[in-house]
């Protein structure tokens, strides 16, 4: 059973398709780091970590991503 919250961010999540979301953008869709890691801990998303060129310099980012498992809970719940 998801929650309200937790069934807007798997669907912000799937818009973002293969390339996932930023945790900057979960923030600024009102989705705290519990809410994540709770959809992480149940195996709905995913995190990976990526390097990125940004103003000449590499960065780390984390980006999150909606598994096939997180994917089956929307549709279920939809």
């Amino acid at each position: 059973m998801l929650g309200a919250r937790q069934r807007h961010a798997l669907a912000v999540l799937a818009a973002t398709g293969s390339d996932g979301a930023t945790q900057t953008l979960l923030t600024a869709h009102g989705f705290g780091m519990l809410l994540i890691a709770g959809l992480v801990n149940r195996g709905l998303a995913i995190l990976t970590h990526e390097k990125v060129r940004a103003g000449g310099k590499w960065i780390e980012i984390t980006k999150i991503r909606i598994t096939d498992s997180g994917q089956d809970a929307l549709a279920a719940e939809g």
